[in-house]
């Protein structure tokens, strides 16, 4: 509450006027309501039982009123946003006068003891998950069965709403993640990636308007794997950033560029905390990832090891090959890859070679499932 007051104050005198009070703190107000609630009226029940020993205590109606109302409701949308709020606390602080406004104007505050705004910004998280121990101490020390089983009940509908909102968060995790790809990953024209294709300018626009980059926009698709690899051609050595999803797997070359295709200037994008250290120094670098050939699906995708004699032979090492077949088996492209080391060599054989195991299991269930005969009625 120090931290947005403050902000709130600043604001009122015309200063971070462009700061979002919502991003940053959501319904912090409500919880803090609802949460202080909770644990007046929790106390009160206590305290009236301690000076009239002889009356039993009674938290049902208490639990029922609260969790039942919109305690873990109120939470739930905190949360949600939570990741959110990171993202662009993250981006604020790069800024010298909101860095003013948290080192200088809060977090001297004695009351904030030395914490930041981000471990502040938590608390509302982990407070969520002690509410299923404090339901089940209440549980464990309730006599009646009436009671217990009520109890019982709040506490597996918290936990189930505890689990929800982690399918929630991690589906936001990854939305967010692949819409900051978007905006690193470059996806040139054909006629750029391929000097042998000519189309007259007349037609471009045309072939433009089917851009690759919505492949990115399925919230759907995961991430798997990512990393930095060295990429061999026949002449040079490239350095290549590896995206491995659940259904494809694309190969990019690193540039160090300052401007994307189109313009836009890469020093303008947000800093993006879901993403790996490795990316986001190099994306503040003004670098992006330009792919350099269509995703490779993992049923079209061969997976090869390199033997160690041939590490001698061309002066490779901890390399492996990625072969990329058409629908008819033909060998369209192949990618010499060369990692670091030979943990990190394994690790990306692994991961994709996993990767493919899920997608042809998932694919193959589906296949069954679509021809499979509905049973006959016993009617029949």
């Amino acid at each position: 509450k120090i931290f947005m007051n403050t902000l709130k104050y600043l604001q009122s005198n015309e200063f971070l006027l462009d700061v979002d009070l919502w991003r940053l703190f959501a319904n912090l107000e409500e919880l803090n309501k609802i949460s202080l609630s909770f644990l007046k009226t929790f106390f009160e029940t206590v305290k009236e039982h301690v000076s009239k020993s002889d009356s039993p205590v009674d938290f049902s109606s208490i639990l029922r009123k609260f969790f039942q109302g919109d305690l873990c409701q109120t939470h739930q949308i905190y949360c949600l946003n939570y990741t959110s709020a990171v993202f662009y606390l993250e981006n604020l602080r790069q800024r010298e006068d909101f860095g003013i406004y948290l080192k200088q104007r809060c977090e001297q505050n004695q009351q904030c003891k030395r914490l930041r705004l981000p471990e502040l910004l938590v608390a509302p998280l982990h407070r969520l998950t002690r509410y299923p121990l404090l339901l089940d101490n209440i549980w464990k020390r309730s006599t009646g069965e009436t009671e217990k089983g009520f109890i019982w009940s709040l506490k597996e509908k918290v936990e189930k709403s505890i689990r929800d909102l982690e399918g929630k968060v991690k589906w936001l995790d990854n939305f967010q993640k692949l819409r900051q790809l978007q905006e690193v990953i470059i996806w040139p024209q054909v006629w750029d990636r391929d000097k042998r294709f000519f189309v007259p300018e007349c037609l471009k626009q045309s072939i433009r308007e089917n851009s690759s980059e919505n492949i990115l926009s399925s919230a759907n698709r995961l991430l798997l794997h990512e990393g930095r690899l060295t990429l061999a051609e026949s002449t040079r050595l490239l350095d290549a950033y590896l995206f491995l999803f659940d259904d494809f797997l694309l190969i990019t070359k690193i540039k160090r560029h300052k401007k994307k295709y189109g313009g836009s200037d890469t020093s303008l994008i947000p800093a993006c905390p879901s993403l790996t250290p490795e990316l986001q120094s190099f994306i503040r670098e003004g670098g992006f990832c330009t792919v350099l050939d269509q995703p490779i699906p993992l049923d079209r995708l061969i997976l090869k090891n390199v033997d160690p004699i041939h590490v001698t032979v061309f002066s490779l090492r901890n390399a492996f090959l990625i072969q990329h077949e058409n629908r008819y088996r033909q060998c369209i492209a192949v990618f010499l890859l060369q990692a670091q080391t030979d943990t990190a060599k394994k690790t990306w054989m692994s991961q994709i070679e996993t990767a493919i195991s899920n997608y042809t299991t998932q694919h193959e269930t589906k296949k069954t499932t679509a021809f499979s005969f509905p049973a006959e009625s016993s009617e029949i």
